[in-house]
């Protein structure tokens, strides 16, 4: 699902002042002048330190027509708090929730004890994005992200996540052809490319960071929620400090709510 992060990170942000990123001026609101601004955003992105696998990708990419009809369409957020928990399955959330917690305990125990983060957020999250890694999405990565800078609506919130996607395929993190949501995100919980590479963790040790693998994408997952601010033992509800915290996450009021609420029904 699309998520709007309530900021820019600081090196997204810093690489927007400081990188030479293509100008709003060089954007489109169709596919006619995608093939020419990939040209110039190569030479952006090496300049920003994306190597030959990654420019490889951006120039395989295409313009992704699925990707802006739904950045046009997104009628959820609009809800209200019970139809948006009735329409994303906020009992099956919680039910599904609270039986994996209760498999397995010590599992959730170690996220919270390393990063601070309880299981209900972590499996609300799970559960919100992906259906427990039911559907990762269907649309290729490089291709929607690139797609999403180059369009003019928002290109230099999307611009550092561009460029994180391909540096995520010069890690061998993505391939070109991997595929997530329609606005680019990935794996489990539907990291934004350029958040999977400044918070992405390698719980399991294999050598890479792996979103699409349940271990690695919690961890993470975790990991920037603890640096957006959580503080352990401290609520998460409306008011409370944490709550403040999933802001980071999604900036849709309907949807931070749904979080705290079924987080708070799975640690019940």
């Amino acid at each position: 699902m699309p998520r709007l992060p309530a900021c820019l990170t600081a090196l997204a942000t810093a690489f927007i002042l400081s990188s030479g990123a293509v100008s709003a001026q060089s954007c489109g609101n169709t596919g006619a002048g995608f093939d020419s601004w990939k040209q110039a955003f190569a030479q952006t992105a090496s300049r920003a330190g994306v190597g030959q696998r990654g420019l490889q990708a951006l120039a395989q990419a295409q313009y992704a027509t699925s990707t802006i009809a739904a950045d046009r369409n997104q009628k959820s957020f609009r809800y209200s708090l019970e139809k948006f928990m009735q329409v994303r399955g906020a009992d099956t959330i919680v039910a599904q929730g609270r039986k994996r917690l209760a498999r397995n305990p010590e599992y959730y125990a170690t996220l919270e004890r390393l990063y601070g983060v309880p299981a209900g957020i972590l499996l609300s999250l799970h559960g919100m994005e992906t259906a427990f890694g039911g559907f990762m999405g269907d649309s290729r990565v490089v291709s929607a992200i690139t797609t999403l800078a180059y369009d003019c609506r928002r290109s230099d919130f999307f611009i550092p996540h561009a460029i994180g996607a391909l540096k995520l395929v010069d890690q061998g993190s993505i391939t070109s052809d991997t595929r997530g949501a329609k606005h680019g995100e990935l794996g489990h919980t539907q990291f934004l490319p350029g958040n999977a590479l400044t918070y992405g963790v390698d719980a399991t040790g294999d050598g890479k960071v792996d979103f699409y693998n349940m271990t690695d994408a919690l961890a993470s997952t975790a990991n920037f929620l603890r640096a957006k601010g959580w503080r352990p033992g401290q609520g998460y509800q409306p008011g409370e400090h944490n709550f403040k915290v999933i802001e980071q996450w999604n900036s849709a009021t309907v949807y931070q709510q749904a979080i705290a609420i079924m987080a708070a029904r799975i640690e019940q």
